[in-house]
C-alpha cells in the first residue's frame, strides 16, 4: 500500500483491534505455525485465526488471507508473517500480521470501503467504528459483564 498521511493511523488503529486475536495466535507453538505455512495446509491455518477471532469478534470479520511466511534460522527466534483479510461492516483491510516470540505487530497493505467517503478522515472514523461495532466485547467494558 503506498503510505499517506492517515495511512499510519489506520494501521494503528487495526493493530489495535487485532491484538487480542495475535495474542490468541502466539500461544500456538511456532513449529505448528512453521509448518503449516511450510506445507500450504492453509485450510488448517485458516481454521486456527478463525478460532482465535471468534473469541472476540463476530463471525467473519477476521479470516487467514492467501498465505503467510516465516523466518527461522539457527541462531533466531522464529517469525511467523499471516496474510489476513478483516471485513467489519462495509470495509475490507488486507494486513500481514507478523508474530514473534514476545511480539506482534500489523502492516496494513489496503483498505478499501464499500461506500468511501471524499473526506480521509471520515474513512478513517469509520474504519474505527466499523472495528469496534464488530466486536463482541465494546471497549469500556470487562468480558465479565458481556459473559452469560
Amino acid at each position: 500500500m503506498r503510505k499517506c498521511t492517515y495511512s499510519a493511523e489506520r494501521e494503528k488503529i487495526v493493530a489495535e483491534a487485532i491484538c487480542p486475536v495475535a495474542t490468541e495466535l502466539r500461544l500456538l507453538d511456532a513449529a505448528d505455525l512453521v509448518s503449516l505455512l511450510r506445507f500450504e495446509c492453509y485450510g488448517n491455518l485458516a481454521d486456527l485465526v478463525s478460532s482465535a477471532a471468534e473469541l472476540y469478534f463476530l463471525p467473519g470479520t477476521i479470516n487467514f488471507g492467501a498465505g503467510g511466511d516465516y523466518r527461522l534460522d539457527w541462531d533466531t527466534e522464529p517469525e511467523v508473517t499471516l496474510d489476513m483479510e478483516i471485513r467489519p461492516q462495509g470495509v475490507t483491510v488486507y494486513a500481514r500480521l507478523m508474530l514473534q516470540k514476545d511480539t506482534a505487530g500489523v502492516e496494513v497493505t489496503h483498505v478499501a470501503f464499500n461506500d468511501p467517503s471524499a473526506d480521509p478522515d471520515d474513512n478513517t472514523d469509520f474504519l474505527r467504528k466499523s472495528l469496534a461495532e464488530a466486536r463482541y466485547v465494546k471497549s469500556g467494558g470487562s468480558p465479565a459483564q458481556h459473559a452469560h
